[in-house]
């Protein structure tokens, strides 16, 4: 069974930091691929950040590289996405999610476990 959930998100300044994170209801995320995607009102869901089952590759939207970090523990039941010098333009509810695969996966439709999204919003 898996359940993703969310948590993290708050109401921050423009050049705030935040860290969320996303379990799987206390069991482990398993060895699959994990990304974190964000969506705005009357936008399509983009992705921010994907990593592969061992936490060895990663890949990031141009508009969040530098300022984002995506990891995984090494236990296997926590994925975190560190979010630095935030931007009013980062404002979303950001969902995580389990790919199919373990590899590295940016299609959205590679994925098939979402949280429930945590809202993130950023004013200036």
């Amino acid at each position: 069974q898996v359940q993703l959930v969310e948590s993290g998100g708050r109401a921050v300044q423009a050049g705030d930091s935040l860290r969320l994170s996303c379990t799987n209801s206390g069991r482990p995320l398993g060895s699959w691929a994990m990304a974190w995607f964000r969506q705005t009102p009357g936008k399509a869901r983009e992705l921010v950040a994907a990593i592969n089952w061992s936490g060895e590759d990663t890949y990031y939207v141009d508009s969040v590289k530098g300022r984002f970090a995506v990891s995984r523990d090494s236990a296997g039941y926590t994925l975190w996405l560190q979010m630095n010098n935030l931007e009013p333009e980062d404002t979303a509810v950001y969902y995580c999610a389990r790919a199919l695969r373990p590899t590295l996966m940016m299609a959205m439709d590679m994925y098939n476990y979402w949280g429930q999204g945590t809202q993130v919003t950023v004013s200036s």
